[in-house]
């Protein structure tokens, strides 16, 4: 579980009371957690609380379980990291890249070949 999950896990229990004492409905964490219809629900009806410690219960985890973690759009291009090469000249030479990638700087490498680049540290016993 990531520390993401584990806030929300902890807001989520923190909102089991007041959500049966206002709205008389249970909260299972574990279908909230799974099901985004049901998180939808139980968010709307957080929000919609007259209880204030709810609706701050219930933004908060709006914001994470509703925000960047559910991915983008694919037509939106997602850039990739600037990484700073640090592999040894020995390595790039033993590398199987081509040519072009050895010559060209790291933030202009295509995804496959970092990720071949990062794979060889592990295989060749570089950890």
């Amino acid at each position: 579980m990531s520390s993401d999950d584990s806030k929300i896990v902890n807001y989520l229990v923190r909102m089991v009371v007041p959500l049966r004492r206002e709205f008389g409905q249970h909260l299972d964490v574990q279908h909230f957690l799974h099901d985004l219809d049901y998180a939808q629900d139980v968010l709307k009806k957080a929000l919609s609380s007259q209880d204030t410690r709810l609706r701050e219960y219930g933004e908060y985890v709006s914001k994470l379980r509703l925000g960047p973690r559910m991915g983008v759009p694919s037509d939106i291009p997602i850039p990739m990291p600037k990484v700073a090469n640090k592999t040894p000249p020995s390595a790039t030479a033993q590398a199987p890249a081509t040519s072009t990638a050895q010559s060209t700087p790291t933030s202009e490498l295509t995804e496959a070949e970092l990720r071949a680049r990062i794979m060889k540290k592990y295989t060749s016993g570089l950890r």
